[in-house]
């Protein structure tokens, strides 16, 4: 108000620069007296000031000598402060009036500031009503926004610590999904799923590791019990039970091996020693192994490989990777059956097919083949010798090559195992 009030009065002294305040001046005064909310009392002489204004501010003379100086100076004087009679405080200013570096008169611009608070106490219920009214939406709708976002939060927080202590099983409800809370909650649910199935894998793994060793040390158990008895009918026995507690023996240790090694694969530091290899010649000789084995079941093996597909690989591991693949093939066909082996350039990989015309894998357990002792039929590994590690295995060796391992099957028509990897460009 004081600022303004000043800009007003400058504005009203300089639009005042006539000669002498003329009847029409006084006139303008009393005009602007009616339309402003300011009073503005006009005089020639400073003492005339009184007249119009008789009344001490702050209880003390209007215009002190040093006010009196000031104004001659050329410059306004500001006055504020309790008026008595009117019972209530005032800001004014006394501006002096001068035309050509002449003063000519004065006028005192001032205003009661007790219409201030007088006027905003009219709209203090309005003010109160309309602020309640827009404080209760604004707090509704925080509260809406807080709920929906927090809510979510506290509940992925509470599900948490219940993943922490191994329940997987918990779900964030997802209302919204194309928002950063539900991309997480989203998030959340995938990693507690992934969790959950991993920690079912990790169950099944330790039961099947148990049943794998409970069953030959449970033989082995047996019949040493037998021998350390003598309670057997004759020498050929003895040795027969010998003989079947070698096996066992030695299947726990293929089992222990196959478990180090894959341990070993999966470890992200293990170094490959590649080399280029003529791929084609590599699978020939690979077969060569398993003359005895074809011969005994009178198995045929059509071969179909590119000569030139040179590839770069750990050579060591990747016969690994044949002997599983040609062993399972061979072990699950039927007797006067085939096996096909094709090699061939598919853009910049090395495609390798072994199919065998076996008994095939049933399609519910497609998806699982290549997990550790998954097998299709439990009984399986007893009757040929497997640890159910194999494709594990095979699986491992062939990505840290770069490739891809596929299994297609069709039960009783026979099993597809399909290789990828890349080709060794020279």
């Amino acid at each position: 108000m004081k600022e303004q009030l000043i800009y007003e009065g400058q504005k009203t002294a300089a639009h005042f620069h006539y000669g002498s305040l003329t009847g029409e001046i006084r006139e303008k005064i009393d005009w602007y007296n009616a339309i402003s909310p300011y009073e503005v009392i006009a005089v020639d002489q400073l003492d005339k000031l009184d007249q119009y204004f008789p009344y001490q501010i702050n209880y003390e003379d209007f215009i002190s000598q040093e006010d009196e100086k000031i104004l001659l100076s050329g410059q306004y004087v500001v006055k504020e402060g309790y008026v008595n009679e009117f019972r209530r405080n005032i800001v004014g200013a006394i501006f002096p009036l001068t035309h050509k570096q002449k003063l000519i008169g004065f006028i005192y611009i001032y205003v009661p500031l007790a219409e201030i608070p007088e006027v905003f106490s009219k709209g203090i219920p309005v003010l109160i009503l309309t602020g309640s009214f827009f404080f209760l939406i604004l707090y509704f709708v925080v509260n809406h926004f807080v709920q929906s976002i927090f809510h979510p939060l506290r509940t992925i927080q509470h599900f948490s610590k219940e993943v922490g202590q191994g329940n997987f099983s918990k779900r964030v409800p997802i209302e919204k999904t194309n928002d950063e809370i539900g991309e997480l909650a989203n998030a959340f649910n995938n990693m507690a799923e992934s969790l959950e199935k991993q920690d079912e894998r990790k169950k099944e793994f330790l039961s099947n590791v148990a049943h794998e060793l409970r069953t030959p040390l449970t033989y082995i158990s047996g019949y040493t019990k037998i021998l350390l008895d003598e309670a057997y009918a004759s020498k050929e026995d003895a040795k027969s039970h010998l003989h079947l507690i070698d096996k066992e023996s030695n299947r726990m240790q293929q089992l222990i091996q196959d478990l180090l090694q894959l341990t070993r694969l999966e470890d992200q530091k293990i170094m490959l020693e590649k080399e280029p290899i003529a791929f084609s010649q590599f699978i020939l000789d690979s077969l060569d192994l398993f003359s005895p084995a074809l011969e005994e079941k009178n198995i045929s093996v059509d071969t179909y490989l590119d000569d030139e597909i040179i590839i770069l690989g750990d050579m060591n591991r990747l016969q690994q990777v044949l002997y599983n693949v040609i062993d399972n093939a061979i072990k699950y066909s039927f007797k006067n059956s085939s096996i096909h082996i094709e090699l061939f350039r598919e853009e910049n990989k090395a495609k390798l097919i072994i199919k065998d015309s076996g008994i095939g894998i049933p399609k519910k357990d497609l998806n699982r083949i290549g997990e550790r002792f998954y097998r299709t039929d439990k009984s399986r590994s007893r009757k040929t010798g497997g640890t159910g590690l194999g494709l594990s295995i095979v699986k491992q060796i062939v990505s840290l090559h770069g490739g891809t391992m596929k299994i297609e099957s069709e039960e009783g028509k026979g099993t597809s195992v399909i290789l990828t990897f890349p080709i060794d460009e020279l």
